[in-house]
Order: structure tokens, then sequence, then C-alpha cells
């Protein structure tokens, strides 16, 4: 997968919380997964919601629509391989978030 970018990028005033927000991002996709292996759906939409409101926030349009379409997946009870797809591709592209650094 190509590296997840900001649209704030180029906003030097964002880019501090935006560095911050992507340093988090993968524990975040750590957190669904134990999320999908305990079972807690509830836990899981719960940060899936978070992370489609988040997402666009901080410029990453990819992680709230992939966010959202995970919690649709849990709100509408899409089974479990939906819900488990859904969740494989957010946390792909909370691995694929890519932040330039400062020079």
């Amino acid at each position: 997968m190509e590296p997840i970018r900001s649209s704030f990028e180029d906003d030097a005033d964002m880019m501090e919380i935006v560095r911050e927000f992507a340093s988090d991002a993968p524990q975040r996709a750590d957190e669904i997964e134990q999320y999908l292996q305990s079972g807690d759906l509830s836990g899981l939409q719960t940060l899936a919601h978070q992370l489609k409101g988040a997402g666009g926030g901080y410029g990453f349009d990819a992680i709230t629509e992939t966010a959202a379409a995970l919690e649709a997946a849990i709100r509408q009870d899409a089974g479990e391989p939906a819900i488990k797809e859904a969740s494989a591709v957010v946390c792909e592209v909370l691995r694929a978030v890519y932040v330039q650094e400062l020079n």
C-alpha cells in the first residue's frame, strides 16, 4: 500500500498535532486487532467511530472512509467475515500513515 499522507502536510501550524496523531496510528491498528480477538464489537465500534471523526480532522480521509465502513459493518451486523475484512482494511491504512519528518 502506498503511504497515506495528511492533506495538511503543507500546513506548518497543523503538522505538530498531525505527527502526534500519525505516531499513534500503528497502536490504533493493534487495538483493532485486540478488539477482534476478544470479540469486543462494542469497543471496536467505538474505536472505529473515533477514527472516523479524527481521520478527517487530521487530514487522513482514507482513515475516515475505512473506519466509517467498519463502523457500518458492525452497526448493520454484517457478520464476522465482513467485520474482519473491514477491520483489516482499516489496520492496513493506519499502518500506511506517513508524515514527513521535519528538516
